[in-house]
């Protein structure tokens, strides 16, 4: 979709924006609100396409979450010939990717995630814990995986995976807008950070002001009590 849609407005002559985080119809415009990072994901843009139609946009994976069905829509589903069309594409060679940790942060439910102010590995460690007793996944921010604390493929955000788990706990991490569109679409958010203004907050369902090497190993031992381990 991302090679084949742009082709697709050019042919139209129409505006295309692409890796939307949020989509929304200006009720009096008509308008597209297409919402976006940028200037390297340091602002939320609208980018609007007020004079020429159709409105086109593409959007980042798994950042909206699938509607409801509903059993009283119906719908034609319409065939158009193509014929004579050929690729121009040939396949010379398909690499298969190998990453250094099968690590399915999409598919979990919950999802325990660190950044820079879990301290390092042994801070991590803590999370590990959490996240086993939950039956969940660790996750982490750039910061940490920059300093090597955890590895890419655990990274969440703008320059890692977008995850929409039920749950999702914040542990040190203080919510920069690059880390926010990856995971601000989960159900449930929880925040532990010492700052109290920390951006993460903002989108947080519950927020614990506080040191996370105090809260967490309280949280896996309540946890641990209640289940019987």
């Amino acid at each position: 979709g991302r090679s084949f849609i742009p082709r697709v407005a050019a042919r139209l002559r129409t505006g295309l924006t692409a890796d939307c985080t949020s989509l929304e119809i200006d009720k009096e415009t008509k308008n597209l609100l297409q919402v976006r990072p940028a200037f390297g994901g340091n602002i939320m843009a609208t980018i609007l396409c007020p004079d020429h139609r159709p409105q086109m946009a593409t959007v980042r994976p798994r950042v909206m979450k699938k509607g409801e069905y509903d059993g009283s829509r119906t719908g034609d589903i319409i065939k158009v010939a193509a014929d004579g069309l050929t690729s121009r594409t040939k396949v010379l060679e398909s690499v298969k990717e190998v990453s250094e940790i099968s690590v399915n942060l999409h598919e979990a439910d919950i999802i325990v995630a660190g950044g820079r102010g879990v301290g390092g590995e042994k801070g991590f460690k803590l999370l590990e814990e959490l996240a086993q007793v939950l039956g969940g996944s660790v996750g982490a921010s750039r910061a940490a995986v920059d300093e090597k604390w955890i590895p890419y493929s655990h990274q969440v955000g703008q320059t890692g995976k977008t995850v929409n788990p039920k749950l999702y706990i914040a542990c040190g991490i203080s919510g920069a807008v690059q880390h926010l569109v990856g995971m601000q679409s989960s159900d449930v958010i929880v925040a532990i950070n010492k700052n109290p203004e920390a951006p993460i907050f903002s989108v947080a369902t519950y927020g614990i002001v506080g040191d996370l090497f105090e809260i967490i190993p309280m949280l896996t031992k309540q946890i641990k009590e209640a289940k019987g381990l």
